[in-house]
């Protein structure tokens, strides 16, 4: 049991190892889960270096060119609750304003736009 779970969780998203955004998201009431599917709340929040570095080394480490991680602060430092390939994007660019899904489309054209240039 982690007491910190009571103030929610962090969810970072990156997109090519890169942040993207992140927001703060806390349970409902009478819940223990932040999901917003669940009633939770979310709100724009800057992340500290070592969250950063947290979700970076947990995309690359699987691999992920896009994902949704999130972390809960410990006595520790940050640690991975989950990673998520598929992350739900309207919490995020609601609470942030940012264009996230533009962000992972531009990500992909980008992406196969140099696969065939490589093919040639």
């Amino acid at each position: 049991f982690l007491p910190g779970v009571a103030m929610g969780d962090k969810r970072i998203v990156l997109i090519d190892g890169e942040y993207a955004g992140a927001i703060n998201r806390k349970p409902g009431e009478g819940e223990f889960r932040s999901n917003l599917h669940r009633g939770g709340s979310a709100s724009a929040i800057k992340i500290s270096p070592a969250e950063r570095r947290t979700a970076v080394a947990a995309c690359k480490g699987l691999g992920l060119k896009v994902a949704g991680v999130d972390v809960l602060q410990s006595e520790r430092g940050p640690l991975v609750l989950e990673v998520n390939s598929s992350p739900g994007l309207e919490g995020i660019e609601a609470s942030t304003g940012k264009d996230i899904a533009g962000s992972v489309i531009g990500f992909v054209e980008k992406s196969l736009a140099a696969k065939r240039e490589k093919a040639g």
